[in-house]
């Protein structure tokens, strides 16, 4: 479905919809979408995540150590939401929740 589309557009996509999501239910997300197995890729992507932070596209909501190794064992996982300008970049990239 979004396999063609650039990855940080697609991540941007998801959080559209205002909800907050945890990097590791945005990362196997796309892992999914796009076929991109492995701890590689699984780091790769949520590298994407923390440049759009980083860029003020998103905002870090909350964080709590995986000590269940849902994503990777005693790494920190943040809870992330759009923010405003994340939506207006969006927009201008013509996105749209899907």
């Amino acid at each position: 479905m979004s396999g063609n589309r650039p990855i940080k557009f697609r991540i941007l996509e998801i959080l559209l919809d205002g909800k907050e999501r945890w990097n590791y239910e945005i990362v196997s997300k796309i892992q999914e979408e796009y076929d991109m197995q492995g701890n590689y890729n699984r780091d790769s992507i949520n590298f994407d995540i923390i440049e759009l932070a980083s860029g003020g596209m998103l905002k870090d909501v909350e964080q709590k150590v995986d000590e269940d190794g849902i994503y990777k064992k005693s790494f920190l996982l943040h809870k992330y939401v759009i923010t405003d300008f994340g939506k207006a970049r969006g927009s201008d990239a013509c996105l749209r929740y899907v």
